[in-house]
């Protein structure tokens, strides 16, 4: 054990003396987490209140009613309104950029209840400015323009607007405050951390073996006393130590994103503004529970990585050439996460969450959601380290084959 432990310190330190390591074990997912979950949607939310506060060009063809003309150019507390300028052709006048959208009444609209009209809105359909501008603005004042028409009119016949909806709809949210605060798009969290955990014991992966395969020291490194299992064990527990350390502080950079959000999010945000926020998890809190549970997770993920890393770099003579035979464990990662976005459709089972980084992508991903289940976690967590004991007596017997040892 002394001999391993000998091994592994000379890995790590030199694998620390390596900036791009720290980088991407440290920095990067102590940054980048909280980037995504509170800096990304405090910028869109900003982009839209920057929207509602801009006065926007529509072009109109046709005659509005006064009251509607009113009403699209009136500002409120809370947003400004639009500017309407005249225009013979609105799709033209849309697609040259002179207005952010256009209206065209194709016949007579009513100016009371009991007639009706059409009323066609041009704008780029898909174009989020023009979609968070100057068509939810119209959108917004025909549908108020509409509805006070109606009342006037119930008031007329002395009926009440309840009239109209006999049955009022009240939406509760069953969601627990753990998974309400996750957000829509928590399945990006667990993809993450993976991603980060992979590069970080890349570079360690790939240094120590393919290396110093190419630097000639792994020559002289085998020529020593210490048994080939030694020696590879000692480097199995520097690239895990790496890539505990990067999931450590993804750990960390998850738990730091709650605190921003209380911190950076401005008073007195809208609706819209607040839900761009909770989709991107920006009001995410774990308990102590939670953070052990994800950090146990990225552990056993750290070591079933590195051994696969360690056991394809074996087969490289250069650094370059290891790092083409890691590409396709980016594309494992991917398409698992990206089917995560649809996990609440599938039915997992047992057997997923025993599947090695499935089941730990999936146990993350409960967990962010406040649906933590021990036996999952005890399953994802025995599913990782038995492929990781297959993948390190693999690398072991390779490493033992003067063939695969001293490859030229």
């Amino acid at each position: 054990m002394a001999s391993v432990w000998t091994v592994a310190k000379q890995e790590l330190l030199t694998t620390l003396r390596d900036r791009r390591t720290l980088t991407s074990s440290i920095l990067i997912p102590l940054l980048l987490i909280p980037l995504f979950t509170v800096g990304l949607p405090l910028l869109l939310s900003t982009l839209l209140g920057g929207q509602a506060q801009t006065r926007q060009t529509v072009g109109v063809v046709g005659k509005l009613p006064d009251a509607l003309r009113n009403q699209l150019t009136l500002d409120s507390k809370t947003e400004k309104g639009v500017r309407l300028v005249s225009v013979t052709d609105p799709t033209a006048a849309v697609q040259k950029g002179d207005v952010d959208a256009a209206l065209r009444a194709t016949t007579p609209l009513p100016s009371e209840a009991g007639k009706s009209g059409t009323l066609q809105l041009f704008y780029k359909v898909g174009n989020l400015k023009a979609e968070s501008g100057a068509a939810s603005k119209v959108r917004s004042v025909v549908q108020t323009y509409n509805k006070d028409l109606v009342s006037k009119k119930l008031a007329e016949l002395k009926l009440s607007p309840a009239l109209l909806t006999p049955i009022a709809l009240s939406t509760v949210n069953a969601s627990n405050a753990v998974e309400a605060s996750s957000g829509q798009l928590a399945f990006i969290i667990p993809f993450f951390m993976l991603q980060f955990i992979l590069a970080g014991a890349t570079a360690a992966a790939t240094d120590s073996t393919a290396g110093e395969r190419e630097r000639g020291t792994l020559e002289a490194l085998l020529a020593t006393p210490a048994p080939r299992s030694t020696v590879l064990m000692g480097k199995l527990v520097a690239t895990t130590l790496t890539g505990l350390l990067a999931a450590a502080f993804s750990v960390i950079g998850l738990s730091l994103s709650a605190p921003l959000a209380l911190l950076l999010t401005p008073a007195g945000q809208s609706a819209s503004q607040s839900a761009i926020q909770q989709a991107f998890g920006g009001s995410l809190a774990l308990g102590p529970a939670g953070f052990g549970a994800v950090l146990l997770a990225a552990a056993s993920v750290a070591l079933l990585l590195s051994a696969a890393l360690l056991t394809l770099s074996l087969f490289a003579r250069s650094v370059k050439e290891a790092q083409t035979y890691i590409a396709p464990l980016t594309i494992l990662i991917i398409l698992p996460a990206v089917m995560l976005q649809y996990a609440d459709f599938l039915k997992t089972g047992a057997g997923l969450y025993a599947a090695p980084l499935i089941g730990s992508m999936l146990v993350i991903l409960d967990t962010v959601k406040g649906a933590l289940s021990g036996p999952h976690l005890l399953l994802s967590l025995g599913g990782n380290v038995l492929a990781a004991g297959a993948l390190t007596l693999l690398a072991t017997r390779l490493f033992g084959r003067e063939g695969v040892a001293f490859k030229k």
